[in-house]
């Protein structure tokens, strides 16, 4: 691949341990896995707020409490905001209209995971997903391999809605490796017929703790075969954790990355990722 760039574009005060996040129209919407909040944050006036997505919300949840909001995808005015999956408690996926700054319903999806474990043969011990996209027809859910089976997977779930009747589709990646420890999904976004995906190597075989950081990749996927175009590492010491669109320009693609801290830190940078089209 030919030179690509990466930069701190800004730092938000207010957030730790970002994991997904979205920007539309100037605003940045971020979640935290620590958090029990969606935050919003206007580029232009730098100006943050927040939104509860749980009842008694607070910054920084206790491990063994928190509902691990991984990632989050955008349809029609909505933001889908889900849970990882890997204990009880992460089991939440929130609908927020973005119009009216609302929450439009909470649900419980223990019974679509524990679906998804046995149809991808994924221990629960071992499922984790940090990556989400909603085209209005599809759902592709990214399962981190970063238990013991290194079991790295899309779902892809056919249906316009989680609560109706569906089909179900696992594909498994072996993505690349860094030092011996082999990356996995942290998060992914749509763009055209493309899906661009992040993948970490972190020391560790739990979903739970933490590792390591040993570096981090961009890579793509095309939608219609579901195979990989390309991998490129892109640090040796950052766990990015959420990926968005930014821009398209001279033959040039933006995206814009958060880093999960593994603090409790309410400080998160904002990179910048320059890539060739091709």
């Amino acid at each position: 691949m030919e030179k690509f760039t990466l930069e701190i574009l800004f730092q938000i005060i207010g957030i730790g341990s970002a994991s997904g996040l979205f920007y539309n129209n100037d605003a940045l919407y971020v979640i935290g896995d620590n958090s029990g909040f969606l935050y919003e944050y206007n580029m232009q006036n730098q100006q943050l707020n927040q939104h509860a997505l749980i009842d008694n919300p607070t910054q920084n949840i206790p491990k063994n409490l928190k509902p691990d909001f991984e990632s989050l995808t955008y349809h029609n005015d909505t933001l889908y905001v889900f849970g990882s999956g890997s204990t009880e408690n992460r089991n939440k996926m929130i609908e927020f209209d973005l119009k009216n700054k609302t929450i439009l319903q909470k649900n419980n999806l223990v019974d679509l995971y524990g679906l998804m474990q046995s149809f991808g043969e994924i221990k629960p011990e071992d499922f984790n997903l940090e990556g989400a996209i909603f085209d209005g027809e599809n759902w592709y859910l990214f399962n981190r391999g970063n238990g013991v089976s290194n079991k790295n997977a899309i779902f892809t779930i056919h249906a316009k809605n989680l609560g109706e009747e569906f089909a179900l589709i696992s594909v498994n990646y072996k993505l690349p490796k860094i030092k011996g420890v082999r990356s996995s999904f942290t998060d992914a976004v749509l763009v055209e017929d493309k899906i661009y995906f992040l993948s970490t190597a972190e020391d560790t075989k739990s979903t739970y703790d933490d590792g390591e950081i040993l570096g981090s990749f961009i890579g793509r996927i095309d939608l219609k075969t579901m195979k990989i175009d390309f991998t490129q590492k892109i640090t040796s010491t950052n766990k990015f954790e959420g990926l968005t669109f930014y821009k398209k320009e001279n033959n040039k693609i933006e995206f814009l990355l958060c880093e999960d801290n593994d603090t409790d830190v309410l400080e998160t940078k904002i990179f910048k990722l320059t890539l060739p089209l091709k």
